[in-house]
């Protein structure tokens, strides 16, 4: 009887220099394994090599690893190595709009998605009878005060050590994180907004962009710093429209696109396709 096959999938980050990919596939062969489908770049700007592949071998992960360590000793190389496909144990954080959330969750439970959610924060309660209707345990702590906000960053920490989690993700949750938080949850924190050619802030962007006469609505999906809005971009979308488009027309084709590019994101970060390369990312889709 032919050995049990495993699908693996591994990134890896290294100086860039001669020799890597010939040590690396060397690897694979060595362990009877076969290279299913193999991505790699180099950075010009930061000198680094990035690489992905997917690997189906009769190694274990255990045996794989120990067959690649003197490749990893060698040239330095940060990795990863996880099966291809497994669920990553993903944690919402909300306030009231419901329709990152919704899709985010649709598409986990149709099976488009590789997460597994175990609970959504908000600071509001809306959207518990979404999370209930899923099957997604939900917890609503308000925010009406630096003591509560406090709190609930306390318990976005907690839930990360008690779930496991691997993957935050801001599906328009409107309050800005700490540098303390953001500092906890740098490489794993997805955040979601809108994108306008020119920009807008405050409340209603979209009714404002319609008062501008605005001809396209963007989405920007990008890992959470302590600078606002401005962590390394995964992920883009632009939707032209033109002027007899109402403001509720506005919004919902702008949520959409929220919904599409979060969704874009989120995706390639559970398939280990996102890679951070500075303040840029290398994202292998």
């Amino acid at each position: 009887m032919s050995s049990p096959s495993h699908h693996l999938v591994l990134t890896l980050v290294c100086h860039d220099r001669p020799g890597i990919v010939h040590a690396v596939t060397g690897a694979v062969v060595a362990t009877g394994g076969n290279i299913t489908e193999s991505q790699q770049f180099a950075s010009a700007s930061t000198g680094r090599f990035y690489m992905r592949l997917q690997i189906d071998t009769p190694a274990a992960p255990e045996q794989f690893e120990l067959e690649l360590q003197p490749v990893i000793d060698r040239y330095d190389i940060e990795h990863v190595l996880d099966v291809a496909g497994r669920p990553l144990r993903t944690l919402l954080l909300a306030s009231t709009a419901k329709h990152c959330v919704s899709d985010l969750l649709f598409q986990v439970d149709a099976g488009n998605l590789a997460l597994e959610v175990p609970l959504i924060l908000a600071n509001h309660d809306t959207l518990a009878p979404l999370a209930g209707f899923y099957g997604v345990p939900f917890e609503h702590l308000p925010i009406k005060g630096s003591e509560q906000k406090a709190a609930f960053e306390a318990r976005v920490l907690e839930a990360v050590e008690e779930h496991d989690i691997e993957l935050v993700v801001l599906a328009r949750y409107m309050q800005i994180l700490s540098p303390e938080l953001c500092e906890a949850l740098s490489g794993r924190c997805i955040n979601i907004h809108h994108s306008f050619l020119p920009g807008f802030k405050g409340a209603n962007p979209y009714r404002q962009a319609h008062a501008r006469g605005v001809k396209q609505i963007g989405a920007t999906a990008h890992f959470v710093t302590s600078d606002l809005d401005e962590g390394p971009i995964i992920e883009q979308n632009v939707t032209r429209v033109d002027h007899p488009r109402t403001p509720a027309e506005l919004t919902a084709i702008g949520q959409d696109t929220e919904c599409r590019t979060l969704r874009q994101a989120v995706g390639w970060f559970a398939q280990s396709r996102v890679l951070l390369d500075g303040a840029r990312t290398v994202v292998f889709p």
